[in-house]
């Protein structure tokens, strides 16, 4: 005598729900690893580059032309 709870049908249809659960519980690590990523790139403020600060300082008259000219080719050689 077979327990009614463990015939051919509801085997089948439990293994179903295990698996969309299964998935389920995947797909939603995925998307809340994808959405950290991308909500950390925007949120941060951007990162300023040597040449925005020399920029920037030339700009304040903080250094001369000469100074500024030199600065700038040693940022473009490294």
């Amino acid at each position: 005598m077979t327990h009614p709870y463990w015939n051919d049908w509801y085997f089948s249809w439990g293994w179903l729900l295990w698996f969309g659960f299964c998935f389920l519980l995947i797909s939603n690590f995925g998307h809340w690893g994808y959405t950290y990523r991308s909500n950390r790139r925007y949120s941060s403020a951007p990162q300023k580059q040597a040449l925005d600060i020399l920029n920037e300082r030339y700009a304040r008259g903080e250094i001369n032309r000469e100074e500024f000219g030199r600065m700038k080719s040693e940022i473009a050689a490294k």
